[in-house]
């Protein structure tokens, strides 16, 4: 998720206020609430749609990872509502070289114009374009706002769309009739991308690259919503794995939520997972920040097979399926980028927002060309060799 519109909204939204301990029972898991045979489903017609909503603080985004043999990128469209009384829209992009880091870039654009078009399909804005395809299998991407970074081009999911259980979502709140607040995430977790990105006008040219998409709704302000994030996207030769974990504030008792997908290249969904463990194996203090930043994660994820799904179609699996991708020793040496969330604020606003609500979040972002996914499925193992990023997030 993004934090880019909600810091901009001013003191009350960052700061914020310190939540009452409401325990395990005020956050309703989307993972409790099914069984792991009934954990995947596939998208409904609904699931295409920006959902907008007219409650509250919230942050909604469109993020698409892009992956070639020299760069790591992700474009990400944020439609979020910081204090619940206005909208606003911001385009970021993130390019990274994994060969020369002075050819990286990264852009955010507050939006003019913006609206959500062609009953909640498509996101549109001064220099901004995000149309999804009639049949829903495919993402026309044209970002020309930035300068810095224009991307141009068309994602195309090679496996159905998957969220975990009907709807995706975790609910906050005391009466789990009337939650407080929400997170959710729909993955397309194979896909492939075509076209050009401008990095300072030189063209990267992107052909079948291997691609992710995330839709993601935070319907809270985020440091009352998670303290802690990791984020995973595997993409092999023969399978693409991701994984999204957050784990509540002290408010929420600590609970963590971990929900994820492993895909084929036959373009099937071999497992929707709820069971999946995100273990930072080793760290050293960041004294730049105080976190301990991780030289070492470890990544599982458990679940069962899922038959061939249908549009708006729960299935039960069958086989056992487990993977595991543990990193390189020296991933802080892997490290891309270390972003500090809170940068583009004052340090007195980063203060207040520290000391009233705890808030210090920082982002780091890693990529492994040689990781090694091991998949286990109904006792038989295959291994699989591709690239990995990672985010490691801390907030509070």
């Amino acid at each position: 998720m993004s934090w880019s519109s909600w810091i901009k909204s001013g003191v009350a939204a960052v700061a914020g206020t310190a939540e009452p301990e409401y325990g395990s029972g005020a956050v309703q898991s989307i993972c409790d609430k099914f069984t792991p045979e009934q954990a995947f489903s596939a998208f409904t017609t609904e699931d295409y749609r920006w959902i907008a909503p007219d409650w509250g603080s919230n942050v909604e985004t469109q993020t698409f990872y892009v992956t070639t043999d020299e760069y790591i990128c992700f474009a990400q469209i944020i439609h979020s509502n910081p204090t619940g009384l206005s909208y606003t829209a911001q385009f970021t992009c993130r390019v990274f070289s994994t060969k020369d880091a002075s050819q990286n870039a990264w852009s955010s654009t507050t939006l003019e114009n913006f609206s959500i078009e062609n009953d909640g399909r498509d996101f549109r804005a001064k220099g901004v374009s995000v149309r999804l395809s009639e049949d829903n299998t495919t993402y026309t991407l044209k970002m020309n706002c930035a300068a810095e970074t224009i991307v141009d081009l068309k994602v195309k999911r090679e496996t159905s769309g998957f969220k975990i259980g009907r709807d995706g979502t975790t609910t906050y709140g005391t009466d789990p009739a009337k939650p407080w607040g929400s997170m959710r995430h729909l993955f397309w977790p194979r896909c492939t991308a075509t076209g050009t990105i401008l990095v300072r006008g030189a063209p990267i040219d992107v052909v079948d690259a291997p691609a992710e998409f995330i839709h993601a709704l935070q319907g809270m302000k985020p440091h009352h919503a998670a303290r802690r994030w990791n984020f995973a996207n595997f993409q092999g030769k023969a399978y693409s794995a991701t994984m999204m974990e957050f784990t509540t504030p002290s408010s929420y008792a600590d609970t963590v939520i971990n929900i994820g997908g492993i895909a084929t290249a036959e373009g099937k969904i071999l497992a929707a997972t709820c069971q999946n463990t995100a273990t930072h194996l080793a760290s050293q203090k960041d004294d730049a920040t105080d976190w301990p930043e991780p030289t070492q994660i470890e990544f599982v994820w458990k679940g069962v097979t899922s038959n061939d799904l249908a549009e708006d179609d729960v299935r039960k699996g069958g086989k056992t399926v487990e993977a595991k991708l543990t990193t390189a020793a020296d991933l802080h040496k892997r490290r891309l980028e270390r972003v500090d969330v809170l940068a583009e604020i004052p340090p007195w606003l980063k203060k207040i927002a520290h000391g009233v609500s705890g808030t210090k979040p920082f982002i780091y972002q890693y990529a492994e060309r040689d990781a090694e996914l091991v998949l286990t499925v109904d006792g038989k193992t295959v291994t699989d060799k591709g690239t990995l990023f990672i985010e490691a997030t801390f907030i509070s």
